[in-house]
């Protein structure tokens, strides 16, 4: 497995007009894309710095992941997302490695990345993502 950079880091927000604008007025990054992943049941804001990214995560309904993840814990880092290349292999190296998998195979993410889960029992309790951009030239 080939790990080649920290992809972004996810924050769980409650508003993400109020947080972006924390970013923007404060931090001075700038938001290059706001995004809804439906089928994940959130919106997202990005901010680039380096070659990391920051990813803002509102929930668009309670009975999501994110929406459930504020209920529990409240506001705060989410998870922590690798770049990876060859994401279907890597999930069967972790597989065999004992490695607990949200995510079987990967599926589609935001900015149309190829995401898959690890849980947190099996990372120390930190939910880690794999992303692979297969539209990388």
């Amino acid at each position: 497995m080939k790990l080649t950079h920290i992809e972004h880091i996810g924050i769980a927000v409650k508003n993400l007009d109020e947080s972006i604008r924390f970013y923007e007025d404060v931090l001075g990054l700038a938001c290059y894309a706001v995004e809804e992943v439906k089928d994940q049941k959130v919106k997202t804001a990005f901010f680039k710095l380096g070659d990391t990214k920051i990813e803002l995560l509102e929930s668009t309904d309670p009975g999501g992941p994110i929406g459930k993840f504020i209920e529990k814990k409240g506001e705060g880092v989410h998870h922590l997302a690798f770049a990876v290349d060859g994401i279907e292999k890597a999930l069967v190296t972790l597989q065999e490695k004992g490695i607990q998998l949200v995510d079987q195979q990967p599926r589609k993410g935001a900015e149309g990345l190829d995401i898959a889960f690890l849980h947190p029992k099996s990372t120390g309790g930190v939910l880690t993502e794999l992303c692979e951009d297969k539209n990388k030239s």
